[in-house]
């Protein structure tokens, strides 16, 4: 029996691929451990700095399995993680603090789109079709969807397919801000992994404070505004930093170690 999840770690970039094509890469609940593995793998691993989502086949994921899922949700929350997983959604336990780039095609529905909301950096295909389409099959998204999609494209945009389930296509995710890009299907994984390799090779503590900086000012933007030099200290005490200086005094490509 083939992998579910397939993981790979090569050049600092942990790449999570979906393979269950023959099933529209539905989401069961050993699909999601294994994910949630990966994630704590990706976030434990000093070696790794960015991580690729994606999918073999046409589609990214129909979401979640639901005849499976039903009588998990039924009991009013997700089940509690084991040791050693990470929850996909950041809805329980330690967040992912490292950057995640996602790369969708064909159909990306409920718990896909809910994961693509999530992370940090989204590509998709002309074709990607996005849908939240929990309320046509009698619940409503609860692994992030609510809170996250407004945020994304907008209080009334994401009200406009939240309460009716309607599909929304690439180009108009692209508009919303929600999509970085629009990628040609044969290029998606490429291209995924090309912009993996540019987040790579930049300063790694420079780019978890970034990061950090800017989810919490999705929290609290004033919070996040005074915090903002909180770990430039650190930051600017590393290796890292020493080593970018320098690459700009002898105007070179920074070579940077995580340190």
């Amino acid at each position: 029996m083939s992998e579910k999840i397939l993981v790979d770690a090569s050049e600092h970039i942990l790449t999570i691929t979906f393979n269950r094509p023959e099933k529209y890469n539905a989401m069961d609940p050993d699909t999601y451990n294994q994910l949630a593995r990966a994630l704590y793998q990706f976030e434990h691993d000093s070696e790794l700095r960015v991580a690729v989502i994606q999918a073999n086949g046409q589609h990214f994921t129909t979401g979640l399995e639901l005849d499976k899922w039903a009588p998990i949700l039924a009991k009013g929350g997700m089940p509690a993680l084991a040791e050693g997983h990470l929850d996909p959604y950041g809805l329980q336990g330690k967040t992912v603090s490292k950057p995640l780039i996602i790369a969708t095609q064909g159909i990306c529905f409920t718990a896909g789109l809910e994961l693509v909301l999530n992370c940090d950096i989204r590509l998709a295909t002309v074709n990607t079709r996005f849908a939240q389409l929990e309320v046509q099959r009698g619940l409503y998204p609860c692994g992030g969807g609510t809170v996250r999609l407004p945020l994304a494209i907008g209080w009334g945009n994401a009200q406009r397919y939240l309460l009716t389930g309607d599909e929304f296509t690439a180009e108009q995710a692209l508009q919303w801000g929600m999509v970085q890009e629009i990628v040609a299907f044969d290029q998606l994984h490429q291209r995924a992994r090309e912009m993996a390799q540019k987040v790579a090779k930049a300063a790694p503590l420079a780019v978890r404070a970034s990061l950090r900086s800017s989810q919490l000012g999705r929290l609290d933007h004033a919070d996040a505004l005074t915090k903002v030099f909180d770990e430039m200290s650190a930051v600017m005490n590393s290796e890292d930093a020493a080593e970018g200086v320098q690459s700009f005094v002898e105007r070179r490509a920074a070579k940077f170690i995580g340190r």
